[in-house]
């Protein structure tokens, strides 16, 4: 049977037959739709002609692409299956079988093809790695290793089949076994990769002088080689040569070549994990790998953020702070960067700059967690006002979202007391709990804001009976449920929830103190009383106990 080549990008290139100069010009319109993607009409094409020629195994491979992209995975199965039988010779067609039942997770059918087509064809070495892989994936270890050796037999020992084999000892529990073999092919095959592997396995296992050995003679292969740089640097720091240390740093961060993003990935790690005693004694080598970083990528946002968040961890929150509003200010359009340095006013009770920045944030990103932390700043600020304008302009725009409406109505309901309005208060705290009946913070300050006003007391207690339930290890529901239990004459009932609330953070709130001890004075326990007084006046010594 003569044969035509059609060449196109399918799953693979195979030479295509056709009798007929109609059979092969349909055959090449059908391929030439399904390269333009018109896979509809090329099935249809193909269906018409695996039926005018059933013995064209072309037909039937092609066939099979088709009904794949249609999803119809069984029928395209037995195409590709008929076009296998026609000619099982075809190393594509077998291929493509074995890559059908890996794409279905069929991995056991998968591995068996490719078996066979290994088998069948040992000069293909795409099939061995894809085989490889299927061993690999199915933790198949020893018959992975004897792939690798049936490559190694075909191309003579490589870089990439010690790193693989390295990798499954590994994975085998066996990495002495997969040292040796690296240090087998290091005395045959000099390579910088081989030998930085080598040098971070003796890191890891301490043995410093035998992994400079192996860096260095990385090094002497490539000297700009940066996985070799870096596990040198790590030699030194391990030896606490920090003078070394710097310099051989001092080229990764130096070098234009490296991207930022692995530079910043190292600085963030440093930052988590440096010894503050070292960075006391060698600060200024730290500080000079972080602007050097700066210098060489002043115009990277991470940078920026980076060398903050490296000053930051450092204690030196003045000087994050610029760098933050640096990268803040040069890259307005990233929510990253603007987030960041809102959350850093934030941990510095910058109050006024927070309320600005977060106002603006909201306005050029409309994420409602930046109003929450201008929200945050104007209770600080004493803005109530401006909270209540927040609020209802977030109930205009998403009023329909409960979780939004319920946050706002409850933000809402604290600024209307603070500013005094019980009232307009009251009736947004019955607003969010109409929403959820059941949501703790709502509970416990209307139940508490009406203990503080004497009114509807059964009421609160109902309200702050619930919280309690839902979270008995919170302080301050707590204090609010045994402060009422005191307003309805029960001092020995709330006795014991002071208590509670004195082993969960009860004693850092000189409010919960004052209640605890008015609470033991009418229970006639004065000394006991005095002691919580006196601590209360610790906390906040300008207010009378």
């Amino acid at each position: 049977m003569k044969r035509s080549v059609l060449a196109l990008a399918l799953f693979f290139l195979i030479p295509v037959v056709a009798p007929a100069q109609s059979l092969e010009s349909n055959l090449i319109d059908a391929v030439t739709l399904y390269g333009n993607g018109q896979y509809q009409r090329a099935r249809d094409i193909l269906q018409a002609l695996s039926v005018a020629a059933p013995d064209n195994d072309a037909v039937w491979y092609y066939l099979a692409q088709t009904q794949w992209q249609a999803q119809e995975k069984d029928a395209a199965e037995k195409s590709l299956k008929k076009a296998v039988a026609l000619d099982s010779t075809n190393f594509w067609y077998r291929r493509l079988l074995g890559r059908m039942y890996l794409m279905q997770n069929r991995t056991e059918e998968a591995m068996t093809e490719y078996e066979a087509l290994v088998k069948a064809f040992p000069e293909k070495n795409s099939a061995v790695y894809e085989l490889l892989d299927i061993y690999l994936a199915r933790k198949e270890y020893e018959k992975a290793l004897t792939a690798l050796a049936d490559i190694e037999t075909q191309r003579g020992p490589s870089e990439e089949v010690t790193r693989t084999r390295y990798d499954i000892y590994t994975a085998m529990g066996k990495q002495e076994e997969g040292i040796a073999q690296l240090e087998a092919f290091n005395q045959q095959y000099s390579s910088p990769t081989i030998l930085s592997m080598l040098g971070d396995y003796y890191v890891q296992d301490f043995a410093d002088s035998l992994a400079q050995v192996r860096y260095e003679e990385a090094l002497a292969l490539d000297s700009s080689y940066m996985p070799a740089i870096l596990g040198m640097s790590e030699v030194y720091r391990h030896t606490r040569r920090y003078p070394e240390y710097f310099r051989t740093l001092d080229k990764f961060f130096g070098s234009e070549d490296i991207p930022a993003a692995s530079k910043t990935l190292y600085l963030n790690n440093l930052t988590r994990a440096i010894d503050p005693k070292i960075l006391q004694l060698h600060r200024e080598g730290f500080d000079g790998l972080v602007q050097r970083t700066a210098e060489v990528h002043p115009g990277d946002s991470t940078v920026l953020a980076a060398v903050g968040s490296y000053y930051y961890g450092t204690g030196r929150e003045a000087e994050a702070g610029k760098w933050f509003r640096e990268a803040a200010d040069r890259f307005p359009a990233s929510l990253g960067q603007t987030a960041t340095y809102v959350q850093y006013l934030s941990l510095q009770k910058d109050w006024a700059q927070l309320q600005s920045r977060a106002m603006d944030a909201y306005r050029r990103f409309d994420e409602l967690a930046f109003l929450d932390y201008a929200n945050m700043a104007n209770y600080e600020l004493g803005a109530y006002q401006d909270i209540v304008k927040n609020s209802k302009e977030v109930l205009e725009r998403h009023g329909k979202n409960k979780t939004v409406a319920l946050g706002a109505y409850s933000m809402m309901g604290d600024a209307y007391h603070a500013m005094g309005d019980s009232k307009q208060a009251f009736k947004a705290y019955e607003k969010a709990l109409k929403l959820n009946p059941t949501y703790a913070p709502v509970l416990n300050n209307y139940a508490y804001y009406l203990s503080l006003e004497g009114k509807k007391l059964k009421k609160a207690y109902t309200m702050s009976k619930k919280t309690v339930e839902a979270e008995p290890d919170n302080a301050t529901y707590l204090d609010t449920f045994a402060w009422i239990l005191h307003l309805m004459g029960k001092d020995l009932e709330a006795k014991p929830f002071f208590k509670h609330a004195m082993l969960y953070g009860g004693k850092d709130s000189a409010v919960i103190l004052r209640h605890y001890a008015t609470v033991l004075e009418a229970l006639g326990e004065e000394d006991t009383a005095k002691v919580y007084r006196k601590q209360a006046a610790r906390l906040e010594p300008t207010e009378k106990p």
